[in-house]
């Protein structure tokens, strides 16, 4: 499988940072028409986005992409403080929540925690949520899901809820239908 490397994006980038620069310093000097420099600058951002899209394509081939996401409702029971994801029991994401994301989180938002590959096949997932819990306790819970890898792109949601039943929180790994 093709591997891409990123000085070679850098270094691509580079040469139509340079080409842009020349083309600054011909209309400078009166050598270059200003009319064609916008051209040449507008052709330089056209390129820069295909090549930013064609390294997510190379990094992240639809086949084997999983993204998987983080959602909160009102938080009552849980006051969330890090979500660390384990898959096939190695750490591949961690993060640290401020008071301004978890409020984003309370108000319906969804966060983005991971974006990577995965082979076809059977693979754990397993989401560790450290906080504070009912009464201002130390709160620590993991949710476990198995998924089952195909070629389509896999996107999982890490749910946290409250249940009011059990005046508890509830974590759950839900894998969101194939498009």
């Amino acid at each position: 499988m093709f591997s891409p490397r990123p000085s070679n994006f850098l270094r691509t980038l580079l040469a139509t940072f340079t080409l842009a620069m020349t083309g600054s310093a011909f209309a400078q000097s009166g050598d270059f028409p200003a009319g064609d420099l916008e051209d040449l600058k507008q052709e330089v951002l056209k390129l820069n986005r295909d090549l930013l899209v064609l390294e997510e394509d190379l990094l992240f081939p639809a086949q084997s992409q999983v993204a998987v996401y983080v959602s909160m409702d009102v938080g009552h029971f849980f006051d969330l403080d890090t979500v660390k994801l384990h898959i096939d029991n190695k750490l591949v994401e961690t993060h640290l929540y401020t008071e301004h994301q978890k409020k984003a989180l309370y108000r319906g938002g969804i966060q983005p925690l991971f974006k990577g590959n995965l082979k076809s096949g059977e693979h754990t997932i397993t989401a560790y949520f450290t906080g504070t819990g009912p009464e201002q306790r130390a709160f620590k819970r993991a949710a476990t899901a198995e998924l089952k890898k195909t070629d389509e792109p896999a996107v999982l949601e890490l749910r946290i809820s409250d249940s009011s039943g059990k005046q508890q929180p509830e974590f759950t790994v839900v894998q969101w239908p194939a498009p």
